[in-house]
């Protein structure tokens, strides 16, 4: 067991844990954020999404001991403040970019990276950022619709 210490959504963090445990279980089960999703466990469907020091990651590849020191920003954290969504997120609210949910949370992370680091992405740009997220409901067309109309709001 180590005492981990980090910020998650602009919050300091402090963590007794083994440092392999993997960072979506610290969060989920530790810190009790449960927007993140284990959708395969192997990195592949992006479901457990989040960003550390500004880099998206699939978080049930990431050891926690990574993270000693970093930022760490979950689904939770994108909205500025409880009353009130991110454009992204009322983006998808608005034009039904979720359906059973699953995908929602990593869609939500990669999309907002993207915007993030491009804030006039095209729509190629957008594809791009969300092909390592898989919905599982073959929604992808009012996925890429909602991030297009938050780009249009932003």
């Amino acid at each position: 067991m180590s005492k981990l210490e980090f910020s998650v959504n602009g919050r300091a963090c402090t963590v007794e844990v083994h440092p392999m445990k993997r960072l979506l279980d610290v969060v989920r089960d530790d810190l009790g954020l449960h927007g993140a999703k284990e959708g395969c466990g192997e990195g592949e469907c992006g479901a457990c999404a989040v960003e550390v020091d500004g880099r998206l990651v699939v978080s049930c590849l990431v050891p926690v001991g990574q993270c000693a020191g970093a930022r760490v920003r979950t689904v939770e954290g994108l909205a500025p403040d409880a009353a009130t969504l991110s454009k992204v997120q009322q983006a998808f609210l608005q034009y039904g970019g979720a359906q059973c949910g699953i995908c929602t949370p990593g869609m939500l992370m990669a999309a907002t990276a993207l915007l993030d680091k491009v804030p006039r992405p095209s729509e190629a740009d957008v594809r791009t950022a969300l092909a390592g997220n898989l919905c599982r409901c073959t929604g992808y067309m009012k996925i890429f619709e909602a991030v297009v109309r938050a780009l249009e709001s932003a």
